[in-house]
């Protein structure tokens, strides 16, 4: 258990460390996808192919399948303000790196640091957030944390991508360099300091994060995630072969997509709260019935619209439930699951873009969506299994605890605010 004080307490100090929680995560979000839109670019003046310039993609979604939990056991100790600060600044020296990088092996071990921080600088920023609100909203906490990556995919990767086409790679890199140290200035100076109060071994904390219960979470995870981006990897070819739409249109209707799916994220915090398991629930039925109309009306652009803005309302929107769930089914854990929740959700972006890709080559494009469909089908019983995994019981409150209710946010005599961070529900 970890707890955050404040030397301001009050609604408007807490709503301030959220924001500046959800910046850190639009950077982070930025950063991820970003470098697909300079891919060719990156080719270009390294001297490579684009498949090759592609690694780069790999290389970060294996730093935070991989690396974000072994960064995350190595500091599950330092406090939890510290680690922010210091994940964020070790962000920014990634992308440093990679502004000056003048060989490809270089930035692709940048790509593979970042990506490691990308998954720990969740996993810690989730557990605070939750800390900083009454139970009954923490999942709107975690909502707009994640919904800093979705707004990145409809703000930060349109706009990094221009500066990149206007100036070069490496302004694009810069970009994200410069609103890092932003997100760095705004953690020092509006999120809480974190007292960091913890007895768990790390064999103790790994026990209670890699719970069978908790590792079902992760699970459903992994393939509801992987369902979509069967389909997702491949939209745009979809929409240029079988809608019969190209160039600017293309960019309209992914933006129908990337305008929901921040929507989405937002509003499925506020569900996460009222019933996350039944969120989850929904998300997946909807998933279902959207790759079902893209691969009946792929032909039709305004079916196919109101598909994506129907997928794109879910297919985010269920993150926070799934954060939610992870933290609060791992307990005392929950520090180190935090981090599982983002490395579960690139498993499944990496299979499902390999899914895809079999699927486009063996039986081509306007078939891509039903074979998104049969997976989504697939994970539907897993998610609905979920919902009778019980979260563990919270400690007793030792003697000094006093005979009141459990440990809720609240202000001491000095002023201080004392929130738990990550406690089971």
């Amino acid at each position: 258990m970890s707890t955050a004080t404040g030397t301001g307490p009050g609604p408007t100090r807490n709503t301030l460390a959220l924001a500046a929680l959800g910046l850190g995560a639009f950077v982070i979000g930025t950063a991820e996808l970003v470098v697909v839109g300079v891919l060719s670019l990156i080719a270009g003046d390294l001297d490579i192919s684009v498949s090759t310039a592609g690694l780069l993609v790999t290389a970060y979604a294996l730093g935070v399948s991989l690396g974000g939990p072994v960064v995350s056991a190595a500091t599950i100790r330092l406090p939890r303000r510290t680690l922010l600060w210091v994940a964020l600044a070790v962000f920014v020296a990634g992308n440093l790196i990679a502004v000056f990088s003048a060989a490809f092996g270089l930035l692709v071990a940048a790509r593979v640091l970042c990506g490691a921080i990308h998954g720990l600088y969740l996993g810690a920023a989730s557990t605070v957030a939750t800390g900083l609100v009454a139970p009954e909203h923490r999942g709107q906490a975690v909502g707009l944390v994640f919904g800093g990556i979705s707004v990145s995919t409809v703000i930060g990767v349109p706009l990094g991508t221009l500066i990149g086409q206007g100036l070069g790679w490496q302004a694009t890199f810069g970009s994200v360099v410069v609103l890092g140290a932003l997100a760095l200035v705004a953690t020092l100076l509006c999120v809480p300091k974190v007292e960091h109060r913890t007895g768990e071994s790390l064999g103790a904390q790994a026990r209670h994060a890699f719970h069978p219960r908790v590792l079902a979470m992760l699970a459903a995870t992994v393939l509801l995630m992987g369902s979509q981006f069967i389909a997702f990897t491949y939209l745009t070819p979809f929409l240029e072969d079988v809608t019969g739409i190209s160039g600017g249109a293309v960019g309209a209707f992914l933006l129908i997509f990337g305008v929901f799916s921040a929507i989405g994220t937002f509003a499925g915090g506020r569900f996460a709260d009222i019933n996350a398991s039944a969120t989850l629930l929904v998300g997946n039925v909807v998933v279902i019935v959207a790759m079902a109309a893209l691969w009946a009306f792929g032909s039709n652009a305004w079916l196919v619209g109101l598909a994506l803005a129907g997928w794109g309302i879910v297919g985010f929107g269920v993150t926070p439930s799934f954060q939610l769930r992870v933290i609060s089914l791992a307990g005392e854990g929950a520090d180190l699951a935090a981090t599982l929740g983002a490395s579960a959700a690139n498993v499944g972006v990496a299979a499902g873009a390999a899914v895809g890709g079999w699927a486009l080559a063996a039986f081509g494009t306007g078939e891509v969506p039903v074979v998104a469909l049969v997976a989504a089908v697939v994970a539907l019983p897993v998610v609905w299994a979920t919902r009778f995994l019980k979260t563990p019981q919270a400690p007793a409150p030792g003697p000094s605890a006093g005979p009141g209710p459990g440990p809720s946010a609240g202000s001491g005599q000095d002023g201080t605010v004392t929130v738990p961070v990550a406690t089971a529900g």
